[in-house]
């Protein structure tokens, strides 16, 4: 059974373009909802979340930038414009409006695909926890530092991967095969050597550890919440 990933919005009133759309982003994983007008478009924002629209510019009633101008700033959600109008100046007006990308018709299902993956990932990442605090800890990966009450240390790029990764899973046990593949490291024994050192950074007590912790037969989890 597919697992969808991220759930989307297509609004366009040629209903072969939704449907087409609709059915390629379903292969490819996605959760896909239609609406064939701004206006109808409208009434599902007020009562989903959506991760992403691709909304077409030359509609009926309310047009594609008209919808963007108004709503993009309060559903704070991506949108990806699409239109028959290819020219320069018409690909500024629509990214004026607040849009993240523009795509003249007739495109390649292939490159709409690779426009919302880029834009999605560019979403995770500005969602990402950047700074926490927990206890007497701050874990600072902007200046990749870890500021404890007694002193702050220096964060490495290896740190810095795993750090990336505990803090955004809070509470998951990372297997020690799972780290490794995270740093790309062959050797399961070095992570244990890394953990050690991560803990001193981190841990008042290192022997006995509050925060990162291992899970005898599982791996290691970061408890900050």
């Amino acid at each position: 059974m597919n697992k969808f990933k991220e759930h989307i919005l297509i609004v366009d009133d040629d209903s072969g373009i939704r449907n087409l759309v609709k059915q390629y982003l379903n292969e490819n994983n996605f959760l896909v909802s239609t609406a064939d007008s701004a206006e109808d478009a409208k009434k599902k924002t007020d009562i989903i979340k959506f991760d992403l629209i691709i909304l077409d510019i030359m509609m009926p009633g309310k047009s594609g930038l008209e919808f963007t101008k108004e709503y993009k700033a309060k559903l704070n959600t991506p949108i990806i414009l699409l239109t028959a109008k290819g020219q320069a100046s018409e690909r500024v007006e629509g990214l004026e409006t607040g849009a993240d990308d523009y795509l003249p018709k007739p495109f390649e299902p292939k490159e709409l695909l690779l426009r919302i993956k880029n834009i999605l990932q560019k979403t995770q990442n500005l969602k990402q926890k950047r700074v926490v605090e927990f206890g007497n800890v701050k874990i600072d990966l902007n200046k990749l530092l870890i500021i404890n009450e007694k002193e702050q240390y220096k964060i490495n790029n290896t740190e810095k991967t795993i750090l990336e990764r505990m803090i955004n899973s809070p509470g998951q046990i990372f297997s020690r095969d799972e780290i490794a593949n995270l740093i790309n490291l062959e050797k399961e024994r070095s992570i244990d050597v890394i953990i050690t050192r991560l803990r001193k950074k981190i841990e008042v007590n290192p022997k006995n550890p509050k925060y990162l912790q291992t899970i005898r037969g599982e791996g290691y989890v970061l408890w900050i919440e």
